[in-house]
Parts: structure tokens; C-alpha cells; sequence
């Protein structure tokens, strides 16, 4: 089974995204903020991570960095999502290595679509 890593703080996001994931069949790990989703990838990679942009402390895009920076994590899968569908914030995403963008709200079904997708470009 697949892991997910959610990462956002807003309560009531993870809770959905978590619910959606499994329901799509993957096991899924949260984490509220960037330092929490380095140190659960430094301790177990998933197989695809969810990242938030707008996180407490160190942002969405300074996490992609540091995994894009570590050669054991360049080719995670990473879908950045965000409340803000600015073509900038898109594109500086994609610049960094982001596989994928999403902008809240979100459709679901398009969502797991994408992470499936996703997790069978990598297998």
C-alpha cells in the first residue's frame, strides 16, 4: 500500500485529505508544519507527499527545496497545493520540482487522480 504524506495546517484539510486518501487506498502520515514532513521523511519516505505551500515556520516551497536538494529525495512525488492560484506561486513550484500543483478548493476525484497517476509513473 502506497504511503501519503499530508502536509498542511489547517486542521479540517488534513482531516479530509487523510479521509480521501483512504478511502483511495493508500496509507496516509500528516504533518502540520515543513519541520514535521523533513523529519518524517528523514524518518521513512512516503511514496508521494500532499505539501501546503502556506506552512508555519518553513513554507511549502523550502521544503520542496530540501528534498529537491537531497539526492535520496529528488524523485519523491510532490504535489504542492495552495489557496492561491497565483501563476507565480504555480510556476515557481513547478521551478523547484513540484510534479504537480493544486489550487484549493480542489476537486477530489481529480485530486486522487492525480496522485494515482502519479504513484504509477514512479513504480
Amino acid at each position: 500500500m502506497a504511503k501519503v504524506l499530508v502536509v498542511d495546517d489547517e486542521p479540517n484539510i488534513v482531516l479530509s485529505l487523510e479521509f480521501l486518501m483512504q478511502q483511495a487506498g493508500f496509507e496516509v502520515v500528516t504533518a502540520e508544519d515543513g519541520e514535521s514532513a523533513l523529519a518524517t521523511v528523514a524518518n521513512g519516505a512516503p511514496d508521494l507527499i500532499l505539501l501546503d505551500i502556506s506552512l508555519p515556520g518553513i513554507s511549502g516551497f523550502d521544503v520542496l527545496e530540501r528534498l529537491r536538494g537531497d539526492p535520496h529525495h529528488q524523485r519523491l512525488p510532490i504535489i504542492m497545493l495552495t489557496a492561491h492560484g497565483r501563476e507565480v506561486e504555480r510556476e515557481k513550484g513547478l521551478a523547484l520540482g513540484a510534479d504537480d500543483y493544486v489550487t484549493k478548493p480542489f476537486s477530489t476525484q481529480a485530486l486522487v487522480d492525480k496522485v494515482k497517476a502519479l504513484l504509477a509513473e514512479d513504480a
